[in-house]
């Protein structure tokens, strides 16, 4: 016996030894990376300063990137193409940084430090090819600093980083029809409304024109992985056909999940045709069922998110304001087409034939 709690107890402060040693590694190479990326910016500006006040031409870019290469043999970074990045990535962010002082006092950093300095610490943040992605994709720093504090709260790969600008995830987030502001206490409201976009671009998602409400929720949950992707970060999968009781009826959730960071219960209806009134009174009355059957005194108010095909704007605003149970309303579309660099990160055409062939199977 006492050998059996000598090994439990040893296996514990094993696995305690190895969770810090590996919470260490992780800390070391985000430093690495952040050391790293000061020195790229310097030296990029370097570049550009030698550039300018002594008039060299980019052969001087070249020459430098061999000797550097020579000295360093050990070290990647230092090509031609990459050195060039280095003075792009500078240029970019300091010819636009005193134009745009708005977006750098966003940054969740010292006040005591300058602009560059606030930009130089954020995106060290984030891996250098994350940020050679950002410049060369993004024209404007709003959106670049969008994207690298996005990828930083996420903890996007590089490959999902380019799906979030192939889509425009910028000009979308934040963007659905809400009556949050009237049924939700600050900052709570806001949180919420930032929370949800408008579209939602589905690109897992291959169905026929005229699928109906349970086939789009059938695909979406068979890549759930994808389907939270596009719903974004801190959504946590609960069920689909969630069943509530309404007086002596039983009615279901399409899609029920629980928002981590808004603390609360977020239902969600999928509608295969245009948003109608009558839609929006359904989520009321499903969201009052789960404040009355889930929600717990630490959970805040159950919101609600139709996903529609298409809907009127302003006969959307007109109808949320009568509620009193906060609700969003959105559009969905599915992605015809992806870049090609993309295809691998997704369910091929072939895999999701097959998983519906043998729904359809199973259905018989």
């Amino acid at each position: 016996m006492k050998e059996l709690i000598y090994r439990t107890e040893y296996v514990t402060w094993l696995n305690e030894i190895k969770s810090k040693i590996y919470k260490l590694q992780v800390k070391a190479a985000i430093a690495v990376n952040t050391e790293m990326l000061l020195f790229y910016w310097d030296l990029g500006k370097d570049i550009n300063d030698k550039q300018l006040d002594k008039n060299w031409g980019d052969a001087v870019v070249e020459q430098l990137g061999k000797d550097l290469q020579s000295e360093f043999p050990e070290m990647k970074g230092f090509s031609r193409t990459n050195l060039f990045y280095m003075k792009k990535w500078y240029l970019f962010y300091s010819e636009q940084i005193t134009f745009v002082q708005q977006a750098v006092g966003q940054i969740n950093l010292p006040a005591q430090i300058n602009s560059e300095e606030k930009i130089q610490q954020l995106v060290g943040q984030i891996p250098w090819g994350h940020n050679i992605l950002i410049i060369t994709k993004i024209k404007n720093i709003d959106e670049a600093i969008f994207y690298v504090n996005e990828t930083i709260i996420n903890g996007w790969s590089r490959a999902v980083l380019r799906i979030q600008i192939e889509t425009d995830l910028f000009k979308r987030q934040g963007k659905a029809i809400t009556n949050f502001a009237n049924t939700l206490p600050k900052p709570n409201s806001d949180l919420a409304k930032q929370t949800l976009k408008d579209p939602y671009i589905f690109d897992i998602l291959t169905t026929k024109k005229d699928a109906d409400e349970r086939s789009i929720e059938t695909q979406m949950t068979k890549h759930i992985t994808k389907f939270l992707l596009e719903l974004g970060a801190g959504f946590a999968f609960i069920g689909k056909q969630y069943k509530v009781q309404l007086a002596e009826k039983e009615r279901y959730i399409d899609l029920l999940f629980y928002h981590l960071k808004l603390r609360c219960y977020v239902v969600i209806e999928l509608k295969a045709d245009e948003f109608e009134a009558e839609h929006a009174g359904k989520l009321a009355l499903y969201i009052a069922a789960i404040d009355n059957t889930l929600r717990t005194e630490n959970d805040n108010p159950t919101i609600g998110l139709i996903l529609c095909k298409k809907r009127n704007k302003i006969e959307a605003e007109y109808l949320l304001n009568v509620l009193k149970q906060p609700i969003g309303i959105a559009e969905y579309e599915f992605s015809k087409a992806l870049p090609n660099q993309l295809q691998s990160e997704l369910p091929s055409i072939k895999d999701i034939e097959n998983e519906l062939s043998n729904e359809e199977i199973d259905s018989q």
